[in-house]
């Protein structure tokens, strides 16, 4: 949810922030890609809801794509359409937590399959150490 901080850990972000449109706050978020791809972005709105389920504390997020005329589509970037994402997250008891996603969005353009397999192969499992990571070390508030 912390916009800000996401760009310090992410270097995948080239550009992320939020705007207010018609009355909703909307996310910009553009993704470096390796070349020879074209940088992907997103236009999306997102929800958090804080639940406590017989003791249990659950932080939930879901977000999915929209489109704005506020945010219109940019030269050399091809714009993700298809984008959705939800997360729940529950501590463990101890000093960790335990996370649930689903994520799902279409990238786009012309990708050859094995492209995409071999991107996603690499690219998942190293998001998910630094986002492990990003969270460890994320600013505990006073």
């Amino acid at each position: 949810m912390d916009l800000d901080y996401r760009k310090q850990w992410d270097d995948y972000v080239e550009e992320l922030y939020e705007k207010e449109c018609n009355g909703k706050t909307v996310v910009y978020w553009q993704v470096k890609y390796p070349y020879p791809m074209y940088y992907r972005d997103y236009v999306y709105v997102r929800q958090r809801r804080d639940l406590d389920m017989d003791g249990r504390k659950i932080l939930v997020v879901l977000a999915q794509s929209t489109s704005v005329p506020q945010i219109p589509e940019r030269s050399g970037v091809v714009r993700v359409n298809q984008y959705k994402q939800s997360l729940a997250i529950e501590s463990d008891g101890k000093k960790g937590s335990r996370v649930f996603m689903y994520y799902f969005d279409n990238p786009g353009g012309l990708l050859p399959s094995w492209l995409i397999n071999w991107a996603t192969k690499g690219s998942v499992p190293l998001f998910l150490k630094d986002l492990a990571n990003a969270c460890q070390n994320y600013p505990r508030r006073a």
